[in-house]
């Protein structure tokens, strides 16, 4: 009798190599290093691996400006809700990484200041413009469409979990990590715009900004609002005004509008421009404005920080190019002033 052995172990082989081939062709490939999937994934898709919770040390009392009370936030959940209110979910991780530490270090600074300006008694900052944006899960879950939801809060929880504990310094000391929305092309030197001048905060090129919507802005005031407004009076010869001089970012350093000399920061204050890169011409009874970038223009551009993701650059590059010479460093020791003192 012929030993059938042979025959039966090659058999198994081959069922178990036919049941296995559709496996192997539809597995997706798995990049060694980082454990992640190396299909880059889509907006629109489920984010598989959920981010654990982050461990907050602090509560960030925030006043709530709609309910008109002050809400204990966890730290880690309020930069959370300040991402998602500050910068589009759809922007590149590490765009949203640069964002997540800027805005934590912007609430450390805060907490750390002796006095809380704009706040009002025993909260630590609002949540306007004024400080930071934030909103809550159910406040961003009504601003975004249904299906974008989870997505959204993922990537952000992502970018968030992936800075945790760390803030920027100078000196020691955490900086006051302005940002904005878009450039003109180029930053503003701190004392440009604001009393102070702080070395970190220097002019640096933002070219990619000029594919934001947000780079061009045009706005139409009658003759005698933008009058009114400025406190001036139009010449007969059509003229508008003439810019004296400009910033080393090339905004609208200071103009003179018929004899009245008024800083660009004044016109764009007043007349509520998006930005002091400004120029205007008038047409019959209305001056038409055109501005450049959208924000006050110093520390980190958004659009700024997400071109340079698209390019390749990580969060950490990110932040060295706006913000000069800081270092990115451990929270902790500033963390244990601002619990010592509560």
């Amino acid at each position: 009798m012929r030993n059938l052995k042979p025959i039966i172990v090659l058999t198994s082989i081959l069922f178990v190599m036919v049941l296995m081939v559709p496996t192997l062709l539809v597995m997706p490939f798995v990049d060694k290093e980082s454990g992640q999937l190396a299909e880059e994934l889509q907006p629109n898709q489920q984010i598989q691996n959920q981010v654990e919770p982050i461990d907050s040390p602090i509560d960030v009392a925030v006043y709530r400006h709609k309910q008109e009370m002050i809400e204990k936030i966890p730290l880690e959940d309020y930069i959370v809700g300040v991402v998602a209110s500050e910068m589009p979910a759809d922007f590149e991780l590490e765009a949203l990484k640069a964002q997540a530490l800027a805005a934590r270090t912007y609430i450390l600074r805060q907490l750390m200041a002796e006095e809380k300006l704009g706040t009002p008694e025993g909260a630590d900052v609002t949540d306007t413009e004024q400080h930071q944006v934030y909103k809550s899960p159910e406040e961003l879950k009504a601003a975004w469409a249904a299906e974008d939801f989870n997505w959204k809060m993922e990537k952000i929880k992502q970018a968030v979990a992936e800075t945790a504990g760390s803030v920027l310094t100078y000196n020691n000391a955490p900086i006051d990590a302005s940002y904005f929305s878009t450039s003109n092309g180029y930053t503003e030197n701190s004392e440009e715009y604001w009393p102070n001048e702080i070395p970190y905060l220097r002019s640096v090129e933002s070219p990619w900004d000029i594919d934001s919507e947000k780079y061009l802005s045009q706005v139409s005031l009658p003759v005698q609002d933008f009058q009114s407004k400025l406190g001036v009076t139009l010449g007969s010869d059509g003229s508008v005004g003439k810019i004296i001089s400009r910033t080393t970012g090339n905004r609208v350093e200071a103009v003179d509008i018929n004899g009245k000399k008024l800083s660009g920061r004044e016109v764009r204050d007043i007349l509520k421009l998006r930005s002091s890169d400004f120029t205007w011409e008038r047409k019959g009874d209305n001056i038409v404005i055109t501005t450049k970038g959208f924000g006050h223009g110093v520390g980190m551009s958004q659009y700024g920080a997400n071109g340079m993701a698209l390019e390749g650059k990580n969060y950490t590059q990110i932040i060295s190019h706006y913000y000069k010479d800081v270092q990115i460093a451990s929270a902790d020791q500033y963390l244990n002033k601002v619990t010592a003192k509560r």
